[in-house]
């Protein structure tokens, strides 16, 4: 009977209706602060982890698990290492590429570009670059054919679309009578893809294996070996046993080494953000204790008559706590459930927001990711949640200990 009394009159000043009603305004307040803060913070996160989980998609379309080069750029071996490769039980697949730069020109439009020397069939089984074509297919990258499949930003930067024919010129050139002539050759545009990552979408053109050896006169040469593993954060370790069960002399690359600045940096301001935003959530929290004094101050009749009916100390001390306590678990509970519901239909949102008011949140060119992503993770939801549980438990301390020392005479002297 006590322990549902004490809950009950907390409970009742929660949402009492008495004459004082800025009390009640700053505890509403309150709840919404500690919602707005919890909110801010999952959807921030959210976001993070959106981008994490997109960059690194992104990249492993285009980028294999892990990559061996020879030395000089020259790889004649190159089929005896993907057999060692594919003998690797952690190895599903592998992949010949060569590299070069070039210049790309449409009429009066020229642009850089790195050209990839692929093989469509093997190259699909290392990376994702055949899903991610909007227009034609990877197949049509036959030796001698020589097409070409560009990004969708390159394309529009050259102004050149499917079927139409763009002149690449090297930097080697050629001895002719007349001087030193740079390399030219024409291809067909056959395919345009999308990956979503600008630093992808300008600047890098696939043609076929064939056509680049013959472009980059490598005869059967390559640059490397692209090699697709069964555990990707193990690239690293399993590129390390295939290099040395080849024996040769080569260097060894993988994805998370090749773009590790980006994981870092993302990590970095993820903990930053993190603890800014859960300063705000302190804040919020602790808005409680303003509240629960000026409660206090206001309750000094009603706690001087419970005390004079036999309430002990601990019983008031229990009430402001479960006051205090019913604020924050409701204010947590209404920002757990507001910023799941928007961090799972954050893409749509925005999304609807760009097409009504005809802008861009992120510039691609800046970003390299031009939208905007959102990953909600358990965990996070869980910690954010228990954190600013505690934080409000906290503030309910010091506002129920002053009542619990409130002396029953001094609040009735002036009654």
């Amino acid at each position: 009977m006590i322990q549902r009394f004490e809950y009950w009159v907390g409970g009742r000043y929660v949402r009492s209706r008495s004459s004082n009603g800025f009390v009640s305004l700053i505890s509403a307040i309150s709840m919404l602060g500690i919602a707005i803060a919890v909110t801010v913070l999952i959807l921030v996160l959210s976001v993070v982890n959106g981008f994490e989980r997109e960059l690194k998609d992104r990249l492993l379309a285009m980028t294999a698990h892990a990559s061996i080069e020879s030395t000089d750029g020259k790889m004649a071996d190159w089929e005896a290492l993907a057999k060692v490769a594919g003998n690797n039980p952690r190895v599903s697949a592998t992949a010949p590429f060569i590299e070069g730069q070039g210049l790309l020109v449409f009429g009066e439009q020229l642009s850089g570009v790195e050209l990839r020397g692929i093989d469509p069939v093997a190259e699909n089984a290392v990376s994702g670059v055949g899903g991610t074509l909007l227009e034609g297919e990877l197949t049509t990258l036959e030796p001698g054919s020589f097409n070409i499949v560009l990004g969708v930003e390159l394309a529009k930067a050259l102004q050149v679309g499917v079927g139409e024919k763009v002149t690449a010129t090297l930097a080697e050139g050629i001895v002719t009578p007349a001087g030193v002539v740079p390399r030219t050759k024409r291809f067909v545009v056959s395919g345009i893809y999308r990956v979503g990552m600008y630093e992808f979408d300008r600047r890098l053109a696939f043609i076929n294996l064939a056509d680049a050896q013959r472009l980059y006169r490598k005869k059967d040469v390559v640059t490397g070996v692209r090699l697709a593993v069964t555990e990707i954060y193990a690239a690293p370790e399993i590129v390390r046993e295939v290099a040395l069960a080849n024996g040769a002399v080569v260097l060894v690359s993988d994805w998370t080494r090749r773009h590790v600045n980006f994981f870092r940096s993302i990590q970095i301001t993820k903990s930053i953000l993190f603890v800014i935003l859960m300063l705000v959530v302190a804040v919020a929290a602790f808005n409680i204790v303003s509240t629960l004094v000026m409660v206090v101050k206001d309750k000094q009749p009603d706690i001087a008559i419970m005390r004079t009916i036999g309430a002990r100390p601990m019983s008031i001390l229990k009430i402001f706590v479960t006051q205090g306590s019913v604020i924050g678990i409701v204010g947590t509970l209404a920002g757990v459930f507001l910023g799941v519901l928007l961090a799972t239909n954050l893409e749509n949102i925005v999304g609807s927001f760009e097409s009504v008011f005809g802008i861009k949140f992120l510039a691609a060119e800046v970003y390299f990711i031009s939208d905007l992503p959102a990953e909600l993770r358990i965990s996070d939801v869980l910690r954010i949640a228990a954190i600013a549980l505690a934080l409000a438990l906290v503030s309910t301390v010091y506002p129920a200990w002053v009542a619990a020392r409130t002396a029953p005479a001094e609040a009735l002297r002036y009654d």
